[in-house]
């Protein structure tokens, strides 16, 4: 977090008409809330003093709306991806939210991906600093760059830390029940670094690149991570016993991090026998951090323990921005226009960039709607074993809102 915001968190608190005891006090609530949460994003002076007495008042009393919205970056992606963003936008408007979406189309199979179009993306996300987005989808076929839209956008805006929390939900039962998990994946180098080449003929060599600096970061990350959300142990995931140099060095630099924090308790696994053991006894897990690879492979092995693809939410950061999407991605081509794809994941995406944004009551009220929908069980998409389209779906969440405008 910039020094910057957490000035002017500070400032904004301090009132000239109460006494310096009430004061102080206000300030340092202020800095907490400012460390914990980290600044809103592109957020008018209003609506950050509205999202703060927002926090200090009851959960269960709407907030009064701000004077102005939030701007988000919104990137529908291919597949169901735009019609899970039109679920998203559905509810949004249902419950008032004031959020207001720059809609950008970017993709590589549908012939809608340029320079352009990926600057001008770009360019919003930096601008708003919070993003939404759908998978873009990268064909197979070598069309001369080896480095897809989606690399490219995550390298540009060093999203370096992509968070899944693989939570069980209520209602729905699976093998194994009441799962609360989390895997922290670094996404900008190792075997995506798009480094391949023909050295002879009929022979490739793609690399894989592991550096120390982008190691002990997202170490440092998922142990901070733990440590903010009352977390017990970290568990690194590798290969070192194979490659002995790029994990070694890997596995070297998150064990130096776990040094440095010695209220978390930290173990390693090899990245094999860590897919055995999720399906086994997944409960001896809690944050999970691992290379580029790994984290995809867990990534979707873990949504599958709690009902798949459609029902995990995910997000990615870096220092300055923060892109929300499914945990699991997948295009989901064979449901374009079908109307049966499970919007739970993105709805929850959504609600976690709402508490991102401090809008806390807004984030409770959506998340709180679409769980209520699984636990009663009636409304279910075809992936969770029912009949029910997207539509009827995103019309029970509405139904379940706590607060919808008169």
């Amino acid at each position: 977090m910039r020094a910057g915001h957490l000035h002017q968190s500070c400032v904004r608190l301090r009132s000239p008409h109460s006494g310096f005891r009430s004061s102080m006090a206000a300030t340092l609530r202020g800095c907490f809330v400012a460390l914990v949460s980290g600044p809103p994003r592109f957020q008018p002076l209003g609506a950050r003093a509205l999202s703060l007495t927002a926090a200090q008042s009851s959960a269960e009393a709407p907030p009064a709306r701000a004077d102005s919205t939030f701007k988000v970056t919104m990137v529908p992606g291919d597949g169901v991806g735009p019609e899970l963003m039109t679920a998203v936008k559905e509810v949004f408007k249902a419950g008032d939210v004031p959020v207001e979406f720059e809609e950008f189309h970017l993709s590589e199979v549908q012939n809608m991906a340029s320079e352009d179009k990926l600057d001008q993306v770009l360019t919003s996300m930096k601008g708003n600093r919070v993003a939404i987005k759908g998978k873009i989808h990268t064909p197979m076929e070598y069309k001369g760059e080896l480095a897809s839209y989606e690399m490219r956008l995550r390298r540009k805006l060093d999203l370096f830390a992509n968070v899944v929390h693989v939570n069980s939900l209520p209602g729905y039962n699976t093998r194994h029940n009441n799962l609360d998990l989390v895997i922290i994946r670094e996404q900008t180098e190792g075997e995506y670094s798009s480094l391949e080449h023909e050295s002879v003929k009929g022979v490739i060599e793609c690399l894989k690149i592991i550096t120390r600096e982008k190691s002990r970061r997202i170490a440092k990350f998922a142990f901070d991570y733990a440590t903010k959300k009352g977390r017990k142990k970290v568990t690194a995931v590798h290969k070192a016993n194979i490659m002995k140099l790029g994990d070694g060095l890997f596995l070297q630099s998150c064990a130096e991090i776990a040094e440095l924090y010695p209220k978390i308790k930290y173990e390693n696994i090899i990245i094999d026998n860590c897919c055995m053991q999720l399906v086994q006894n997944p409960y001896q897990f809690d944050v999970l951090v691992m290379p580029n690879l790994y984290g995809n492979i867990i990534d979707n092995l873990a949504a599958g323990l709690v009902g798949g693809a459609g029902v995990v939410p995910g997000e990615s950061y870096s220092a300055e921005y923060a892109v929300f999407e499914t945990g699991a991605r997948h295009p989901f081509a064979q449901a374009v226009g079908r109307n049966i794809a499970n919007p739970t994941a993105m709805l929850l995406s959504a609600a976690n960039m709402l508490r991102h944004l401090n809008l806390e009551y807004h984030s409770n009220m959506v998340s709180e709607a679409v769980k209520k929908v699984i636990k009663q069980g009636k409304v279910r998409t075809r992936d969770l074993g029912g009949y029910s389209t997207t539509s009827d779906f995103v019309r029970a969440v509405v139904a379940n809102l706590r607060y919808r405008p008169v």
